[in-house]
């Protein structure tokens, strides 16, 4: 039996990128079916055909590879860096010997969990909004936060745009009152900072202690270790619609 893949999906189990990008790349005219440019990201291919990117062939990665990095501050969430910045591949690339790629972005002054990845199903999965995968993340403010203003982020702000809904915030148990703890789902571009910028607070420690079930628990800042069998069907099965 021949088996079938949408291009988009065979591009993403290649270890290139997510299948969201994978179907950028292929709508871009960068990937090639047959000495071909495909622009269709929904074309059925097979692994007899000839796929290349950027003019080299490339193949279906046999071995899942899944990771969780600590980031670090100042390690940008890409695999390359046009500035020559330090990445969050340059971190882990001597631990794998496969291709794996960022799930979702981390600001580069955010630190925290970063789950890295070749399965492009995966990826596809925890990226979608339709999951409403867990986050949480600590915020450290350049003052206190007051409990008016945390009422007002409880009830949802409403930001350029559209409206920035949270699953909870409250200041850290234990720590100072511009300590807080946010839990969210959304996934749009620096909605964190974005939500405390707009109540005119300056975030000067960002970190992410909680995504999908995993958490950083034995895990130091800018070390990296691979799931366990019962953290990846977690996420495959569970998680990603938490």
């Amino acid at each position: 039996m021949i088996y079938k893949f949408r291009l988009n999906k065979f591009v993403a189990h290649c270890g290139i990128c997510s299948r969201r990008k994978a179907a950028e790349l292929v709508k871009e005219g960068k990937i090639k079916v047959n000495g071909i440019v495909e622009t269709n990201p929904a074309i059925e291919v097979t692994r007899d055909d000839k796929i290349e990117y950027e003019d080299n062939v490339i193949v279906m990665e046999e071995k899942l590879v899944y990771l969780l990095l600590n980031k670090p501050r100042n390690a940008v969430t890409t695999m390359d860096d046009e500035q020559g910045r330090k990445t969050v591949w340059d971190i882990v690339k001597d631990k794998v010997d496969v291709r794996v790629f960022p799930v979702g972005r981390l600001d580069r002054n955010t630190t925290g969990l970063l789950l890295l990845t070749n399965d492009g199903d995966l990826a596809h999965k925890l990226s979608h909004p339709s999951y409403k995968v867990k986050k949480i993340y600590q915020v450290t403010t350049d003052k206190d936060v007051t409990q008016a203003h945390l009422d007002q982020i409880a009830d949802g702000l409403t930001l350029h745009d559209g409206l920035a809904m949270v699953d909870g915030v409250s200041h850290v148990r234990g720590g100072q009152k511009n300590e807080v703890g946010i839990d969210i789902h959304i996934g749009k571009n620096r909605i964190v900072r974005r939500i405390f910028e707009h109540l005119g607070y300056e975030v000067v420690k960002l970190d992410r202690v909680f995504y999908a079930g995993l958490t950083k628990k034995d895990l130091p800042r800018g070390w990296s270790r691979f799931l366990s069998e019962k953290e990846v069907i977690m996420l495959k099965h569970f998680s990603v619609r938490k």
